[in-house]
């Protein structure tokens, strides 16, 4: 019965159009991966950031940091919320700090670059104050950017673990584990507190590359997944940004969800795993 459901969505994904209707309120996309370490280059500037998510529609967006320290950036743009680090020692004081002050709305491992399995015990206190916060773990899974990293730590199949032993913890797999698709997709059906973000499967500005190769492994990856998962709740948008241009990105993704679903995927999900609240449009404080 899934594999079935699976492929329908994938010929659902060949055969449904992505015009807006006129009749129905904007779409609106809450963007559960970016990078905000703003730079002064055109593509990685703060006015850039701005512009792509009011281009896209995005509302809200999740800026994932690379510490744990108890800090977040100063005067960051309106709708944004923080995830704090973790590297291959967990700072717990830092952590606890942010956590318990909200500054840090989640927590992000990142698994590959840091040579640790999920399972290591030294994430062990990083999950209880999860759980004590009510806050999401996010790993990062699959491919890296690093020749040093180590990929047998970013294998999504690992999350199993962990999903397990704790299952009061929200877990998120980043970028679908991709390439290994199927491993993540099976992670987060069979356990009900692990969901999937969508990030990066190209790097770049997706509207440059041929339809036909942005087709081939990013709608129809993302097309098997959702319907492989046979639950609308399971799986989130993100960009990556800077790493991604974020309005081409969102077309491309559209392509991959069938209509009925996209406020879930691109909004209603995030609001539920990261116990977001409406905000006003990102913009200057």
């Amino acid at each position: 019965m899934r594999y079935g459901f699976a492929l329908a969505f994938v010929l659902l994904w060949a055969s449904s159009g992505v015009a807006a209707s006129p009749s129905k309120p904007a779409l609106q996309i809450i963007d559960v991966h970016t990078h905000l370490e703003f730079e002064d280059t055109p593509d990685r500037s703060r006015a850039d950031f701005l512009k792509q998510m009011k281009e896209a529609g995005v509302t809200q967006a999740v800026n994932i940091l690379h510490t744990d320290d108890g800090r977040i950036p100063d005067h960051p743009p309106a709708g944004i919320i923080h995830c704090a680090g973790v590297g291959e020692t967990p700072n717990l004081h830092g952590l606890q700090e942010g956590l318990a002050g909200g500054r840090y709305r989640c927590v992000k491992i990142y698994l590959g670059y840091v040579h640790r399995y999920a399972s290591d015990p030294v994430y062990e206190p990083v999950y209880r104050l999860a759980e004590q916060f009510d806050v999401p773990v996010i790993f990062h899974t699959g491919d890296t950017s690093s020749s040093k990293a180590k990929l047998k730590y970013a294998d999504p199949l690992t999350i199993d673990e962990v999903a397990v032993d704790h299952p009061n913890v929200r877990f998120v797999i980043a970028h679908c584990g991709n390439p290994w698709i199927e491993s993540a997709a099976e992670v987060a059906y069979k356990n009900p507190n692990v969901y999937l973000d969508g990030s990066a499967f190209f790097v770049g500005d997706v509207g440059k590359l041929p339809r036909e190769k942005v087709d081939e492994y990013m709608v129809k990856p993302l097309a098997w997944i959702f319907g492989y998962l046979e639950n609308p709740s399971k799986l989130m948008f993100g960009s990556d940004w800077p790493l991604v241009d974020i309005p081409p990105y969102v077309e491309a993704f559209k392509r991959a969800i069938p209509r009925q679903h996209w406020s879930a995927v691109f909004h209603d999900n995030a609001v539920r795993v990261f116990k977001l609240n409406e905000a006003s449009p990102p913009g200057e404080k």
